[in-house]
């Protein structure tokens, strides 16, 4: 999911608070290099073989039909999802300015808004996104340059030193243990980085575009998330009750706002506000455009049925985006009805799905790169080869698998298994299982052998 909304702006707060400034930074870095090499991964198989549904393709082709059916399914079914959390999530954020408006006014406005922004045309989506994303862009630079000018003490009335780095049990707060529950905070922050090998398909000149992305990404973990808690980590002690506010309600009190209060900054809360919610209707921009391509390209492999891969005269495949839209929405009406916990389980599906597809990812170029030795064919035919092959790829994949299985250890470590919260929080990966041993048993695949790999470059 595109969970970067309340991973930098608001629950970067409760990461400082749980495992201190030290902790946090710790596992924010971790994580950041393993998403990094990912995406390095992604991109050397994105540049040289640029597909719409390219997860689902990698897998089809470098490692097991099946796979890639299991794969292509659930990533649908992660964005599908989270188009209906960024819209909730936005009509929340407009009670802010507007309490008296029912939510599912707002929520059904930001959906017709998204359903128009990728209608029109694979540019309106760009262009729609590079303009959420530059908000963003420009709110963390400046709470950057403000945050460094509070620390040095030449605005806010005095310099806090290192003090914050020093109270109590800082920087390292609660030990490993802490530094690995954050560590599933700073992952779900991260998702949506992947994208850019769905955005592969549909550039224009993908070997000049993926490389720019992923040296973007570099800059982006870096400056972003490293920059940002060394921030939160001098100006905030971890002993603040308000940083353990996490959800999209408490923007009054996210790390942000507090740090920004410290200037004089009248109206922090409100532009803090409006940022989450340019953010958060980038989450669900990028959530409906990926989901329809996912759909769009299984479509094409056979692997769902094949009215979705008709695309309309701007090259936007309608039924996909239709049916993603549809699904978004009732998911969002799953949210009014009862108590949500089928929502609440829906919401933990998803979520499982962007560490698989991270694994899945890492799993494929493995494969990739040894079908090329097995097949004696020159790695000087990549445009992009990833950074550090193999260590990167089995960092990615010793990571990603502490990640799904630690997401709720703490179920485990009570006097009692806590196993409602064991279910809901994993039930995604027997829904993937399922997935991948219908296809298997119906088709009777196989893991594909090394020297029979397709290599080549065509897209079918």
């Amino acid at each position: 999911m595109a969970h970067s909304v309340q991973g930098l702006f608001l629950a970067s707060g409760a990461s400082i608070s749980t495992a201190g400034p030290g902790g946090a930074l710790a596992a924010y870095g971790i994580i950041g290099i393993m998403v990094y090499f990912i995406m390095t991964s992604l991109g050397e198989m994105a540049t040289y073989l640029p597909v719409s549904g390219s997860f689902g393709t990698y897998a089809r082709r470098f490692v097991d039909p099946a796979m890639g059916f299991a794969i292509g399914w659930n990533y649908w079914l992660n964005w599908a999802v989270t188009l209906a959390v960024e819209v909730i999530a936005g009509a929340l954020i407009m009670k802010f300015w507007f309490p008296d408006v029912p939510a599912v006014v707002w929520s059904g406005i930001f959906i017709v808004v998204l359903f128009i922004l990728n209608y029109l045309s694979t540019r309106a989506y760009g262009e729609g996104e590079y303009i959420f994303a530059s908000i963003k862009v420009g709110m963390v630079l400046l709470f950057l340059v403000l945050g460094v000018l509070l620390i040095t003490g030449v605005i806010g009335g005095g310099s806090p030193g290192t003090s914050n780095w020093t109270t109590g049990d800082a920087p390292f707060v609660g030990g490993a243990g802490s530094v690995i529950a954050i560590s599933m905070i700073a992952a779900f922050s991260f998702q949506g980085t992947e994208l850019i090998g769905i955005a592969a398909g549909e550039s224009e000149n993908p070997h000049k575009a993926v490389p720019k992305a992923i040296h973007n990404v570099f800059w982006r973990i870096l400056l972003f998330y490293i920059g940002t808690m060394v921030v939160i980590g001098f100006l905030l002690p971890y002993t603040d009750p308000n940083l353990l506010q996490t959800d999209v309600e408490s923007v009054a009190v996210s790390p942000f706002t507090l740090a920004l209060d410290r200037t004089g900054f009248p109206a922090a809360a409100s532009l803090v506000n409006f940022v989450i919610l340019t953010a958060v209707l980038s989450g669900g921009n990028s959530g409906l455009y990926a989901s329809t391509r996912m759909l769009y390209a299984m479509a094409e492999a056979g692997e769902a049925p094949k009215c979705f891969a008709k695309v309309n005269k701007r090259g936007v495949p309608i039924n996909a985006l239709l049916l993603t839209t549809a699904f978004g929405f009732l998911a969002f009406l799953s949210s009014l009805i009862g108590d949500g916990t089928a929502y609440q389980w829906l919401m933990q599906l998803s979520g499982m799905t962007g560490f698989v597809v991270w694994l899945g990812i890492a799993v494929c170029h493995y494969r990739f790169r040894r079908a090329f030795k097995a097949q004696g064919l020159s790695l000087d035919v990549l445009p992009y080869r990833a950074s550090c092959f193999p260590f990167g790829v089995y960092l990615a994949l010793i990571l990603c698998t502490i990640v799904i299985v630690g997401q709720n250890y703490a179920a485990f470590t009570g006097s009692e298994v806590d196993w409602g919260g064991v279910i809901s929080t994993y039930i995604g990966i027997p829904v993937i299982f399922l997935f991948y041993l219908w296809y298997k048993l119906k088709y009777h695949t196989r893991l594909i052998p090394l020297k029979e790999i397709d290599l080549s470059q065509h897209k079918c």
